[in-house]
């Protein structure tokens, strides 16, 4: 009997595992994966790609008034049909969680694109501007569906509104282009950077964040790589030339990002505009609409000579993702450099920050190989610069008082009432150049600080026949 009993439950089990093996089979016969990515695991980094319930690609971006209001953006899947901030002041402990949370409901649109080579992806898209902020104040937000179930909602972060005034220092990152092997090898520049300045107020990308316009893998890779630091810094971007396609931005600019509406034209919106952040004026220009459309190019300097003349800021700063100055012959932007550079001496601005030609360079036009440290009556400092593994070469021009190649960087600038302090670093945090601007009595004196190192030059790694 006992024996008869084993044997039951034997057979049992057998059936049991039998059924259960069955049920993990597709009709066609072929094993389903114990994933819980059924229909992605396939595919390559499908957790980079594809969204979930759970918010990802969460990012704060500058707004018109970051004083007072930010902007967020973030993804998931098409089942979640709403969005919703939650949003209140921080404290030492979770005691925020005892008052009324603030609610903003986001704007969410329903989308879905297919790059080259790469899976359709379907996502529900959501941007919500959180407004009526205190200056220099620390707020915890988090996105999610609204529900009770944490499980559907994002980790809270911690975001500090900018002060307002002159005064008051403030501090940002600039970055030249990513645009490759964003996940691994650009992910620790931008890691580092937040780790060195850690108390940085937003974080400025000069173009070509991606290398193929529409990639969802290039995108998820720039977002993992920046992961909280997307959500806890505001960001602001101008596009490049890899974020169009045969004059065409990508879809995924406006739905990704929430960028000021303020520029010349609706087909520029988001891609050129004007913040003011505390003392200074932050302007985006749009070089590749510039370089593809006659009506781009000549709405862009309309609206450019506009802001800058009716600018009240005793600091200026363009954005733009062509050099005005190259770093190369062959990589001449001189269109642009013709229709705006008039408009950027007439008005005194102060720096101009580019990426593109995947180098590093730094100087001003008058500087014509004098070589000066301290420079009176200086004019617009330009600056290009490359934070991704892509390298190109340079040749020494006499605009040019630090250059180098084959070198990922970042730059921190900093701003305060009569100075701009700017260092360029590389991911393991040595000082590659640096200079100061002092602006007094309206007067201009640029302050070269370049470190006692050798200029990195790409012949000096790679050696060749």
């Amino acid at each position: 009997m006992r024996i008869n009993k084993s044997c039951t439950v034997f057979l049992m089990m057998v059936m049991v595992g039998i059924s259960t093996y069955a049920q993990h089979k597709h009709k066609n016969g072929v094993e389903h994966s114990h994933s819980h990515y059924t229909l992605h695991d396939s595919i390559p980094a499908h957790k980079l790609i594809f969204p979930s319930k759970t918010p990802d690609r969460i990012i704060s971006n500058l707004t018109e008034d970051p004083a007072h209001t930010i902007a967020v953006n973030w993804r998931t899947d098409q089942q979640v049909k709403k969005g919703i901030v939650e949003v209140a002041l921080a404290t030492d402990g979770p005691e925020f969680l005892l008052r009324d949370l603030r609610k903003v409901t986001a704007n969410s649109q329903i989308f879905e694109n297919q790059n080259r080579n790469e899976p359709l992806v379907k996502a529900t898209y959501h941007s919500a501007l959180v407004s009526n902020l205190e200056p220099n104040t620390t707020y915890v937000y988090r996105v999610g569906n609204g529900e009770k179930d944490n499980g559907y909602w994002s980790e809270w972060f911690q975001i500090t509104t900018a002060k307002t005034g002159g005064k008051e220092p403030f501090s940002f990152i600039y970055f030249g282009d990513a645009q490759n092997n964003v996940k691994s090898l650009w992910s620790r520049v931008i890691r580092n950077s937040y780790r060195q300045f850690p108390q940085v107020d937003f974080m400025l990308h000069a173009g070509d964040l991606i290398n193929d316009r529409d990639a969802n893998l290039e995108w998820g890779e720039w977002f993992h790589a920046g992961s909280f630091i997307h959500a806890t810094v505001p960001s602001v971007m101008t596009p490049g030339n890899h974020e169009y396609r045969d004059g065409v931005l990508t879809t995924l600019w406006r739905p990704s990002f929430t960028l000021p509406e303020n520029g010349p034209s609706e087909a520029l919106k988001e891609t050129c505009f004007a913040i003011d952040y505390q003392d200074m004026k932050l302007i985006s220009i749009d070089s590749e609409g510039f370089d593809e459309s006659m009506d781009a190019r000549t709405a862009q300097v309309k609206w450019l000579d506009s802001v800058l003349q009716s600018n009240t800021k005793k600091w200026t700063t363009i954005t733009t993702h062509y050099p005005v100055y190259s770093t190369k012959e062959g990589r001449d932007n001189w269109e642009l450099r013709e229709a705006i550079k008039p408009l950027i001496d007439k008005y005194g601005v102060d720096l101009v920050l580019q990426g593109h030609d995947h180098t590093y360079a730094r100087g001003f036009p008058e500087n014509e190989g004098k070589g000066l440290t301290v420079v009176k009556n200086a004019g617009t400092v330009y600056a290009v610069s490359v934070s991704g593994p892509k390298m190109y070469e340079s040749q020494d021009q006499k605009w040019m008082v630090r250059r180098g190649e084959y070198t990922q960087l970042f730059q921190i600038i900093t701003v305060s009432e009569d100075t701009i302090s700017y260092g360029a670093y590389t991911p393991i945090g040595t000082l590659y150049d640096a200079f100061e601007i002092v602006k007094k009595n309206g007067k201009k004196t640029l302050i070269n600080k370049i470190p006692d190192s050798p200029t990195r030059l790409k012949k000096d790694f790679i050696k060749t026949e």
